[in-house]
């Protein structure tokens, strides 16, 4: 029997690659939980109009959303490696499911908290770029980078897909049916991942793309959680961890923290309707796509922490400049900031799971995955003070100067982690990586 898939495996074959059917499964999978992340900024006006409710109280949902989104990803990452993505992935979108319809009946600020932040955000935080990382460590030997690019995209492609219709959709019929929809979104992708989307390459008799040789399937990892812990304390002890992390906090401020649940409160201070706004962001989302695809290319062919710099530096000019050029209409210069901070977006991504991979070897997905919780906190930081600020200063051109002065320091930080041309492997004690004390 071995022999057969043995031979199976290096017969030529015209049939597409299995690993890029279950990067796509992924990537329907993470589409679905990023059309969740830019709803509360949709919700912001309706619900104030409707209840009553400040903006801080509805930005607090929001704000443990991108919380828990971020601090969940190093648990599921361990999880997936116990009993598979399969199931963690069916079980998060059965859970956001279930957080959309709650908020659709809901009738007091904590229920927000309780249905949009807690239980979507528990759920969407099993799909997010940690789960990218381990699916293209699993079934990519080649292209990595550009994959990974492509599935960091995808939570971006969610915008471009939903939020003009939901944006639409809020102006002309109310708030609830846009939710109601993308909860039996949530189902339907859930039904496509039990049929199509398999662990491991060994399960579909295949090699890993660009491999050589047949990679059997590991035996699960006991202990999902304390082997994230582990890697956290292991982490925690070497500088780069701290730099990568402090980097990605203030990339999660100046990107989904502030524009997924402040940028059509901000464009409607400027008189700009919330289709024109849900449009502007959702060609954010095209950019981005772009932008994460360039990135892991040119991650596979230079040294990331240069793409780093690069990317803060210039989301730092753009963020200078939105001030300047929000209007109530769509212009030229609007366009044209949209275009290049689309670029900038999501590109931080592919070098930053590049450098936790060659920091840190088999523990880099999980690693990433506690970089990834920093970057929510950081966002879910930003989520909250910048709705609080704009109730404060009555704008928000303070925030995008703050959220600016961050990212210039982020493109400091990045020159400044340590990588090895090797990947290394915890000390014998289990407590450290020794290439990096």
């Amino acid at each position: 029997m071995a022999s057969s898939t043995s031979t199976s495996t290096r017969t030529p074959s015209a049939r597409i690659h299995r690993a890029w059917l279950t990067a796509a499964v992924a990537g329907a999978a993470i589409v679905t939980a990023g059309a969740f992340t830019t709803v509360p900024g949709l919700l912001v006006t309706p619900l104030h109009q409707e209840y009553g409710w400040e903006r801080g109280q509805i930005a607090l949902a929001a704000s443990v959303n991108m919380v828990l989104f971020g601090l969940t990803a190093p648990f599921a990452a361990a999880l997936m490696d116990r009993i598979g993505a399969r199931r963690v992935v069916m079980g998060a979108l059965l859970l956001v499911a279930a957080g959309a319809l709650l908020t659709g009946v809901m009738t007091r600020p904590w229920q927000l908290v309780a249905y949009w932040g807690v239980l979507i955000g528990l759920g969407s935080g099993c799909l997010t770029m940690t789960f990218a990382a381990g699916v293209t460590a699993r079934w990519f030997d080649r292209r990595r980078s550009l994959v990974t690019g492509a599935l960091s995209s995808a939570s971006h492609l969610g915008q471009l897909l939903f939020l003009p219709l939901l944006a639409w959709s809020v102006d002309h019929h109310g708030w609830r049916p846009p939710v109601v929809t993308l909860a039996l979104v949530a189902l339907a992708v859930a039904a496509l991942v039990f049929l199509l989307l398999r662990d491991h390459p060994a399960e579909a008799g295949v090699k890993p793309y660009g491999a050589t040789e047949f990679v059997e399937k590991p035996t699960p990892a006991a202990g999902a959680a304390a082997r994230t812990l582990k890697v956290l304390l292991r982490a925690a002890r070497t500088g780069p961890f701290w730099l990568l992390a402090g980097a990605f906090a203030l990339c999660g401020a100046s990107t989904n923290g502030i524009m997924w649940s402040n940028w059509a409160p901000a464009a409607h201070d400027h008189g700009m309707r919330a289709t024109a706004a849900a449009s502007l962001l959702s060609l954010i989302g095209i950019f981005s796509a772009l932008g994460a695809l360039l990135a892991g290319w040119l991650t596979d062919r230079f040294d990331p922490r240069r793409v780093l710099t690069v990317c803060f530096a210039v989301r730092a000019l753009t963020l200078l400049a939105l001030p300047l050029v929000f209007a109530s209409t769509v212009t030229v210069p609007m366009l044209l900031f949209v275009a290049v901070y689309g670029l900038v977006d999501v590109a931080t991504v592919p070098p930053v799971i590049e450098l936790a991979r060659r920091v840190y070897g088999e523990d880099g997905p999980i690693v990433f995955g506690w970089t990834n919780a920093a970057h929510q906190l950081g966002a879910g930081a930003s989520a909250f003070l910048g709705a609080t600020a704009r109730d404060t200063f009555g704008s928000y051109d303070v925030v995008w100067a703050a959220l600016a002065a961050g990212c210039l320091v982020a493109a400091l930080l990045a020159p400044a982690v340590r990588m090895r041309g090797h990947t290394c492997r915890p000390d014998a004690s289990g407590r450290g990586y020794p290439s990096q004390s």
